[in-house]
């Protein structure tokens, strides 16, 4: 009997914050998870809370805002997993509050 392979996502910006958490939650219910970020030691981090399936995660360092950063987020994810089934575009820069 084969077991099948998890579903694959990519999270930008997996170093902290909402992608952390994303990052995180995706790899409890089984996701094999790409965790994009500028900062290494950050994802280091996010991989550590993990603490299983090592093997599920995958760390990627790249800038996003970088279409050279893109594409090598997507190659390594290519390479290890084969493909991609969730994007969570999450990486981004602060903005003041504005009324709606």
């Amino acid at each position: 009997m084969t077991v099948p392979s998890p579903k694959v996502a990519l999270v930008t910006g997996a170093g902290s914050g909402i992608g952390r958490a994303a990052a995180l939650a995706l790899h409890r219910e089984g996701y094999a998870v790409v965790l994009v970020g500028r900062r290494m030691a950050a994802l280091e981090e996010t991989a550590a809370l993990a603490a299983t399936d090592a093997d599920r995660l995958l760390i990627v360092s790249a800038d996003v805002s970088d279409p050279a950063g893109v594409e090598t987020a997507f190659a390594a994810t290519r390479e290890r997993f084969g493909r991609l089934d969730v994007l969570f575009n999450n990486a981004g820069t602060g903005a003041p509050p504005v009324p709606l």
